[in-house]
């Protein structure tokens, strides 16, 4: 069996005992996040109806999940990004948009976009889980 290393760190809300925001699995030589929203360290969002500012604030989230397990953006193999209200005529806007808060230089991930009806809580607009290399 592999080891398993639950990834907390401090710049994301404590839900010590009900998730962890990521797994580093060392032995496979991958790391997981869980969904990673647009929230600060006390759990309160931000970016409230500012589609922007929350994929860049979920993106900011997953990058301190990757650090503390010793990875990075730019390796990041697998996206699923879960988009409240998802309408086909501004794809155009959203692919820009994630575009933006990969990097330029990178090589795109496989990725996948799933339109849901509502988040875990009013207001969230975009979650954002990921695997990656370690």
């Amino acid at each position: 069996m592999s080891s398993i290393i639950a990834l907390n760190p401090a710049e994301l809300p404590p839900l010590t005992g009900v998730i962890s925001h990521g797994l580093a699995v060392p032995d496979l030589g991958l790391l997981y996040t869980s969904g990673q929203v647009a929230w600060d360290a006390e759990g309160k969002l931000v970016g409230r109806d500012d589609l922007a500012a929350q994929f860049t604030k979920a993106y900011e989230n997953i990058d301190a999940v990757l650090a503390a397990g010793g990875s990075s953006r730019s390796k990041i193999i697998k996206e699923t990004i879960h988009l409240v209200g998802y309408d086909p005529e501004h794809a155009d806007a959203l692919i820009a948009l994630i575009a933006g808060c990969r990097g330029e230089g990178q090589t795109p991930p496989a990725s996948t976009c799933v339109g849901v009806e509502t988040l875990f809580a009013e207001g969230y607009l975009v979650e954002i889980e990921v695997v990656a290399t370690l």
